[in-house]
């Protein structure tokens, strides 16, 4: 990775563990495949997907993140200029397909979760060895979400993996603004809760440049490349927001933080937050940087 040097300490000594490309891109696919919802927060659906001889392609990977939003996967050993295009170009496949979509989530993961695949804004993630700096400034110029991540092995145990860009896109008929500023228009005014939820999501924004927020039905995911907190539509008297920490790494407070591990829940996340104040949103800042920290 650019500006990360690793080392090997021990008693004696540090060695450096000099970084290094994968032997053949298959390695990196292979790898990433089968560990793909830890390392990337996509459930895995297929590889090497055929896209029929009309249009003579095969997508490297496919899946759905958490979210519900198709993805494509793409690989590529080293740096490589046509990887967006391609990627790109099996997207608009991928649209104007959506029932060969679904017919694999059915197959793959049940026909309740087909049901739920939401078409707003399905996402592209680059995996490549390097990006130059017109690959960056490319993503921001498509109204498609796409994440560029780097890769690099160290040694012969471990992988390091590197957003260099992440673009939300442009879903069809969006608006820009916070969940709270959404439910505000709908309603004709802004009451304490949604002020309280539209100063969530500028908190959960600034605490990285590589934040992306996505708007669902029921909640708005923050995200980096795997979502880390999740804000509720604000109901009367509280927001409540559900971050990804473990619930049972941190002190609990009645009627501010709960476990809901295992409960059903708009969003994901098993630490609920509930926000009543701004000092309870002071309160949470340390949460939502632990659940960042994770993404």
């Amino acid at each position: 990775m650019s500006g990360l040097k690793l080392f090997y300490t021990t008693e004696s000594g540090v060695t450096e563990v000099a970084p290094r490309f994968a032997e053949v891109e298959a390695d990196v696919q292979g790898l990433i495949e089968a560990h793909m919802q830890k390392m990337l927060g996509v459930r895995f659906l297929a590889s090497e997907y055929n896209t029929g001889p009309v249009h003579g392609g095969r997508i490297d990977s496919l899946g759905l993140d958490e979210n519900n939003a198709p993805v494509i996967v793409e690989y590529k050993r080293g740096t490589d200029a046509g990887v967006i295009n391609q990627g790109l170009f099996y997207m608009s496949w991928l649209v104007d397909h959506r029932d060969a979509f679904y017919r694999l989530v059915c197959e793959r993961l049940g026909p309740e979760v087909a049901s739920q695949v939401v078409w707003s804004g399905p996402r592209l993630i680059c995996v490549a060895g390097g990006f130059s700096r017109y690959d960056v400034h490319a993503v921001h110029e498509h109204r498609r979400s796409i994440d560029l991540v780097r890769y690099r092995f160290y040694g012969a145990e471990h992988l390091g993996l590197e957003t260099v860009a992440s673009v939300a896109g442009q879903p069809v008929g969006a608006r820009a603004g916070s969940l709270a500023a959404e439910v505000s228009r709908a309603r004709g005014g802004t009451s304490g809760m949604e002020a309280l939820a539209a100063a969530v999501d500028e908190v959960l924004r600034g605490l990285g440049d590589d934040v992306i927020a996505v708007q669902r039905q029921q909640y708005r995911a923050f995200r980096r490349l795997r979502n880390f907190a999740c804000v509720c539509t604000p109901r009367q008297s509280k927001v409540l927001v559900y971050v990804k920490v473990d619930p049972t790494q941190v002190e609990l407070t009645p009627g501010f933080t709960r476990d809901v591990t295992g409960l059903g829940h708009h969003g994901m996340g098993d630490l609920e937050v509930q926000l009543r104040t701004a000092r309870d949103l002071e309160r949470a800042e340390d949460l939502f940087r632990l659940g960042y920290a994770g993404a």
